[in-house]
């Protein structure tokens, strides 16, 4: 798959979320995902163009700069669980059953990729447009959270950024400059290349392990003992943290897969949309990494984008980051 081209890049700094769904898959909770910010920049797009703007708005960069999840430790107990809502009573007066909602508050900088023919040209224009995008997310909503305005929004405005792609070099500078803006922070970008090089180390060990033995094994946290034997011959075993790769390794919801027949518009009832194809799906599970930005080599690398490959009823999400060989040495 080849990246979408793309004219401009708009970069939305500091966005300040509250109360965000944590949960985004049935075995995952933690920063919302990737589906959550391309749905977003679905709606922005759709709203840009109801008030005249022919624009398509393509792949986004997510970079996080702070998250805070809404837990707590009972007392007397090492696990954390939600802060829980307390819902109103029902209508015969009985207590509403709580249904467990993991929420978070984040700050996220946003890159997205702008083309059409409504492009702006001179800088007053672009720095128009981007206010206007900026403007108009303040009444949006990211991953089921509030989008709360900036204390300081002459500190961090939105910018619009015309990108030539067909110039390497100017595009590889226009880079390097522009992820300074991103610090500090940490994209999140995908590395279902390791999780499959990693897979195939241990079915040479474990010829039965599949995916998730996979998965488990890069995202736990492995303490395991070793046995170390000084100058004068005597040993003693430490218990040490092993990690099989270097980077901060996550696993993170990217799609869904379909687990029925696509059944006709209107066939299945109650569902969001009754004039299009409805499937029944499952969440897609992969593995992610947050990298500092400066350690990322061009744009593309950071951009997500939606891809689907309807025979086979897999929805997925794309990321095209490539680490350098010396991220996959072992420690």
């Amino acid at each position: 798959m080849i990246p979408p081209d793309f004219s401009a890049v708009v970069l939305l700094p500091r966005l300040r979320i509250q109360n965000a769904n944590a949960i985004s898959s049935p075995i995952t909770w933690g920063f919302p995902a990737p589906s959550a910010f391309t749905g977003f920049v679905h709606a922005l797009q759709l709203r840009l163009n109801v008030l005249g703007y022919t624009l398509c708005l393509g792949g986004v960069g997510i970079v996080c700069h702070e998250f805070d999840p809404q837990v707590f430790a009972p007392p007397g107990r090492r696990t954390k669980v939600f802060r829980l809502t307390r819902n109103p009573i029902d209508k015969d007066g009985t207590t509403a059953a709580i249904v467990e909602e993991g929420r978070c508050h984040l700050e996220v900088s946003l890159l997205i990729t702008v083309a059409g023919s409504d492009c702006p040209v001179n800088e007053a224009e672009c720095d128009a447009l981007a206010a206007e995008m900026l403007s108009i997310t303040q009444g949006m909503r990211i991953a089921g959270g509030s989008i709360l305005p900036h204390p300081r929004p002459d500190r961090y405005p939105a910018r619009w950024l015309p990108w030539d792609r067909s110039d390497h070099e100017a595009s590889i500078k226009a880079f390097r400059k522009l992820r300074w803006r991103l610090l500090p922070g940490f994209a999140l970008v995908s590395r279902e290349n390791l999780l499959a090089q990693h897979l195939d180390d241990m079915q040479k060990q474990a010829p039965n392990s599949n995916a998730l033995d996979a998965l488990l094994d890069l995202c736990r946290l492995n303490i395991e003992p070793e046995t170390e034997t000084d100058a004068t011959g005597n040993s003693k075993v430490e218990w040490k943290v092993r990690r099989p790769y270097r980077g901060w390794l996550v696993p993170l919801p990217v799609g869904y897969a379909a687990i029925s027949a696509l059944y006709a518009p209107g066939e299945v009832r109650n569902t969001r949309d009754p004039n299009v194809p409805f499937h029944f799906v499952e969440s897609v599970i992969s593995l992610g990494e947050w990298v500092s930005p400066h350690r990322v080599a061009g744009l593309e690398q950071l951009l997500w984008h939606h891809h689907a490959q309807e025979e086979e009823g897999l929805y997925r999400l794309r990321n095209f980051y490539s680490p350098t060989p010396s991220r996959f040495t072992s420690n």
